[in-house]
């Protein structure tokens, strides 16, 4: 089933390179977009289950679901993911 969520922090390239290899580490995560423009990701998962350790997954990596109520704590592991995912482009 096809899941959109609207997170915070998306900003470039390379934070959705970043975001892209997280959740596909994921087992039960399939076909993930993300559309940094709008700060959305979207993805195929096999269970609600699933859905919430995605959830899970973002926002450990500093990317949580708009409403998230620590968002400062988040906002600079997203600095980290994004460094990651610009350094892993360049590959």
């Amino acid at each position: 089933m096809l899941y959109t969520l609207e997170i915070l922090n998306l900003k470039c390239g390379g934070c959705a390179n970043s975001v892209k290899k997280g959740l596909n580490s994921i087992e039960g995560v399939e076909t993930v977009e993300v559309d940094v423009e709008n700060g959305k990701v979207s993805f195929d998962a096999t269970s609600d289950e699933t859905v919430n350790i995605v959830k899970e997954k973002l926002a450990n990596m500093g990317y949580p679901e708009v409403g998230d109520a620590n968002t400062l704590i988040h906002k600079a592991k997203s600095f980290v993911s994004c460094a990651t995912g610009r350094m892993g482009s360049k590959e």
